[in-house]
Parts: structure tokens; sequence; C-alpha cells
């Protein structure tokens, strides 16, 4: 095995073109593809902006080369300096001729997984092997497209005056309710993984006014479907002096930034995983709960009035409206605690889920500033006041009205990729089954 030593990446691959001819690069990256006709050899060089062609005449390579390329594996880890040469009828009509090949990392055969993609295998056996998998080319795109995506929001949300904070993800109560915690020992105490950065939020709306998290949420759920999973990545906002009409449009701003964004900076990306993104056009439509439940009732499903609305009943919806809808005016018994009632009707709530299709992407809604209000919520949803003492505290001096939402880091993603699973959009995705890699 050889050492990288002072040897040192000059361009990557796919910076390679025409124009370099007859230069010396260095080039760092897999190998793929290796093949032997005879007179020559050749392997593909893969990094992480494309790929490249090595060739290797044997009449012209020196017995060092040509005995490193003989021992040569799949998906080894190489350094290879040579010049580049134009030839018509090598991809991309150029090729690098070697002087000197590092062998950095040898790989093992067989490997677990084709890298290529011309072997397929299912999601199981891809994430069992996910450091392999990571390198294939179209979930280099998917994460690629979810990096472009964390940018635009964070430049969105910070161009209109938000704040980025982290809060805890070890926390002593409950977000929403005790079903769905992870517990954990703290000491000689018990804690819970965060479901949610909500309480914190709300609360430094006081300090900050404008604050938005992009972190981990954990939610302890026994859900084991292509949409869900129990580890996820949440972006979260909440602004002082809003309401939810307030916090929707700044939704609307994020979601059609993050598009032209991905439309704008990951065109080869698109192209590589075959998906057509159309920025939508704001406002996005409003529609009553209530308008959904009438829509659905006449496509032949039938959902009571006050229950939440099912996975078929979303894919319905989805049918009817294929792009970003809000849908608003929610029961108020199906929403959070820290939900405000509307003030004409206190049956429903100041809340709103962003949709897009079929897939839930974000939930929000104005909260509860009242310190009176917020415990008789509380206890309207079977949950302890004095298990919350440090929450409501704030809310005794004067908390500013506020409103907010959390939005879904991978099933955006699913959206800008067209995705079909959830954990393709997750490094390593954490499921009611699934605890490693």
């Amino acid at each position: 095995m050889d050492e990288l030593e002072d040897l040192r990446r000059t361009h990557l691959a796919g910076e390679i073109t025409e124009k370099n001819e007859g230069q010396e690069v260095i080039l760092m990256g897999f190998v793929e593809n290796i093949r032997d006709l005879g007179g020559i050899k050749f392997f593909i060089l893969r990094d992480i902006s494309g790929t490249i062609q090595i060739t290797i005449p044997k009449q012209k390579a020196s017995q060092e080369i040509l005995q490193k390329i003989s021992i040569l594996t799949p998906e080894s880890c190489v350094a290879v300096r040579g010049a580049v040469v134009r030839v018509p009828q090598a991809p991309r009509g150029i090729e690098v001729i070697p002087s000197e090949i590092r062998i950095l990392n040898l790989a093992q055969t067989p490997l677990p997984l084709d890298i290529t993609g011309r072997v397929k295998a299912n999601l199981d056996t891809r994430l069992d092997a996910r450091a392999l998998d990571l390198r294939r080319r179209e979930v280099l795109a998917i994460f690629k497209i979810r990096h472009t995506a964390v940018q635009a929001i964070r430049e969105c949300l910070t161009s209109l005056g938000f704040v980025e904070v982290h809060t805890p993800k070890i926390v002593a109560t409950a977000t929403e309710s005790g079903a769905a915690l992870f517990p954990l020992t703290y000491f000689d105490r018990e804690a819970f993984l965060s479901q949610s950065p909500q309480l914190y939020k709300e609360v430094l709306t006081g300090a900050f006014e404008r604050v938005f998290e992009i972190g981990p949420i954990f939610r302890a759920e026994e859900h084991d479907t292509p949409r869900h999973l129990n580890e996820a990545t949440s972006v979260d906002i909440e602004m002082a002096y809003a309401r939810a009409e307030d916090v929707m449009k700044i939704l609307e701003e994020v979601i059609i930034s993050v598009f032209s964004r991905v439309n704008e900076k990951c065109r080869q990306e698109l192209d590589i995983l075959n998906k057509t993104l159309e920025v939508p056009e704001k406002p996005f439509p409003r529609l009553t709960y209530s308008e959904v439940l009438q829509k659905l009732d006449e496509a032949g499903l039938h959902i009571p009035w006050g229950e939440d609305i099912p996975t078929p009943a979303e894919k319905k919806l989805g049918e009817m409206f294929p792009g970003p809808y809000f849908i608003i005016d929610w029961p108020l018994k199906i929403k959070p605690f820290y939900t405000m009632p509307k003030s004409e009707n206190r049956e429903l709530a100041e809340a709103f889920d962003l949709m897009y299709g079929s897939l839930e992407l974000a939930s929000g809604g104005t909260r509860i500033h009242q310190y009176d209000l917020l415990v008789e919520r509380l206890k309207a949803h079977g949950l302890n006041p004095e298990n919350f003492s440090y929450h409501l505290l704030p809310f005794k001096y004067g908390m500013p009205p506020h409103a907010g939402w959390g939005l879904g880091l991978e099933r955006l993603t699913m959206v800008l990729t067209g995705a079909e699973n959830i954990r393709e959009c997750a490094l390593f995705p954490r499921d009611k089954k699934r605890l490693t890699p």
C-alpha cells in the first residue's frame, strides 16, 4: 500500500476538459470498470465531481504502474499523476495517461454492493452497506440536493431577520405527549430525547423575536412506512408578534427559495435522478379542514369530522392537488396543547399543515402566549402543568404573541429528488427495525 505523503490533488475528475490537454494533473478517487484489451488497460477514476478514464498503454507504461494495475480491484482508493490527452473515442473525449499511480487503499473483493448499479440491490441491502451505497452517483445526487436546500433555507431565513439557535436534545419533559418519547438515563434521573425544539423556540421569541433551528428530532412512534423515520431532521422557526398567516408566508418564501436554488445549482444532479422541478408560485392554495373532508367525501372517502387525515386520504388528495397547498382551520382537539384556538370558533385551531401532493411537509400555527390559557390547554390534553413548570414560567412575564412551524427536511428532500422512500434521504436512517450502521 502506498502513502499519500506530500501528494495533493490538483483537479477534480469532473473539472478536466479538453482545455487541460497536455497538462499534468493529480487526481484522487475510486476505481471502477477495470478493463484489459491486450495492449492497453483502462479504468475509470471516480470522485465527488464525476469520472474520467485512466489509460495505460502497456508498451509505454513503467513496470511499477503495470504491476499496480494488475492488482487493482473495484472501489480501491487511488491517486493518479498523469497527462491529459484528447481522445475522441474516450468518455467525454479526454483521458489521463498516468506517470504515477499510488494505491492508497486496496478494496477487498467481492464487494457487498455493485456501485455502478448494473447489479440491482434492494434498499435493505444498500443500507446494510451504506458507506459503499453513498458512493453511488444517484445517492450522491440526493445529498448534494439536500445540502443545497439547507443552504437556501439558512440564507432565506437569515435574510428575513431570523437568528439560528441550537436547543437541547436531552430534555426532562415531553413536548406533546409522553407516548412518543425515547427515555434515557441522565445520571440518576430519567430524561428523554427531544421530540421537537417547540417549547424552547417559543421561549426564545421573548428574547430574539425571530429564531430558527435545523436539527435532529426523535419520535418513538411505531410507524413502519416509506415516509416515517424515528430520527429525522427538522427545520423549525418561531416568530414573535405574528400569527399563523404570517408564518405561512415565511414558509412559502422558504419553499420557493429552495426550489429556485436547487433548479439553479443542481442541474446535473436533477438530470442524474431524471427529476424536473417546477418552482411553485405564491400564494399556495389554502383549503380548510372541512373543505378537504368534503372533497374526500365526494371522492368516496368518508372521514368523521375531528379525526386526522389518514394516509389513503392523503394519497387521494395528492391526486387532486399535485403541488404545494395548505390545510387550515384544523379541529383544536387533534392539535398540540400550545396551539391557539380560533377566537371566532374555539373548536378550531389557528393551525395549518403544508402538503405537497400526498406528503405532509410541515405543520404550524399561532401559539398560545397567555399563561392561564396554556395551563387550561395542558389539562385538556391530560398533561400535568407541574411537569411543564419551567416552560410555563416565562409566560408569566410578558411573552409576546408568536407563531411558527416545523418542516421535515427528509420529506422536503423526497419532493426535491423524487425519492419514494424517506430512508433514501437520510444518510444513516433510523427506523423501528434499523439501528445500524
